[in-house]
């Protein structure tokens, strides 16, 4: 079993390298979006706000996989087609964890005592610098926690793009299973996922710890 997997795991390590890709830029994309959103989400213009909820209310009340397959099948029935699966995939990804990083930023932002902003005028700093300066870097260690639970979360969603016929590393694990008659690829995946999600666990706390001075 030993020799099989260390045979296997070359196959199943180039699909990780599409599930990292997949990884990498749906964080950034869904980290800068989500919290764009969430600005908009918190402030009391409400036809942008209700849009907003709706928007929000739409994406997380509707399977993943199911918005994998609307974008990529249903998006060319009206004239939205995406000539690469991945492309579609990480916009879909980034749609998908962005309404979550929104709800969950606008919680952050909303925990920030109104003497902050105060604060900021009597000291003359401008909105934008006030945001930059003084809000998100305490929104970021409030929301810590929970953002660290939704990127966790995104290493074992990305196993989903398989719908798509996307090389990652549950796909590869899938032909190496169906290949060779034998549920050990399978043991394989859950070794890389483990690898990934253990890495990140790890190197989250080392963030969370290092931003224990904002107590």
């Amino acid at each position: 079993m030993f020799s099989y997997l260390i045979g296997v795991m070359p196959q199943l390590l180039r699909g990780a390298v599409t599930t990292l890709q997949l990884f990498g830029l749906t964080l950034v994309g869904s980290l800068i979006l989500g919290l764009l959103l969430s600005f908009g989400l918190a402030i009391k213009f409400k036809p942008l706000n209700y849009l907003l909820q709706l928007y929000v209310w739409i994406v997380r009340g509707t399977p993943l996989l199911l918005q994998l397959i609307f974008v990529f099948y249903g998006l060319p029935s009206i004239g939205i087609v995406f000539s690469d699966r991945f492309d579609a995939a990480v916009v879909t990804f980034i749609i998908n964890y962005a309404a979550y990083f929104a709800e969950i930023f606008r919680g952050g932002i909303q925990s920030i005592p109104k003497g902050q902003y105060e604060a900021a005028k009597v000291l003359r700093l401008s909105s934008f610098q006030t945001v930059c300066r003084i809000i998100i870097p305490q929104v970021f260690k409030i929301v810590l926690p929970s953002v660290g639970n939704e990127v966790i979360n995104l290493v074992k969603d990305s196993s989903l793009i398989y719908i798509l016929g996307l090389g990652d590393v549950m796909r590869a694990g899938q032909i190496a299973m169906e290949r060779d008659a034998t549920l050990l690829p399978l043991i394989g995946v859950g070794v890389i996922y483990l690898v990934m999600t253990g890495l990140l666990t790890v190197l989250l706390k080392q963030v969370e710890s290092r931003l224990n001075y904002y107590r």
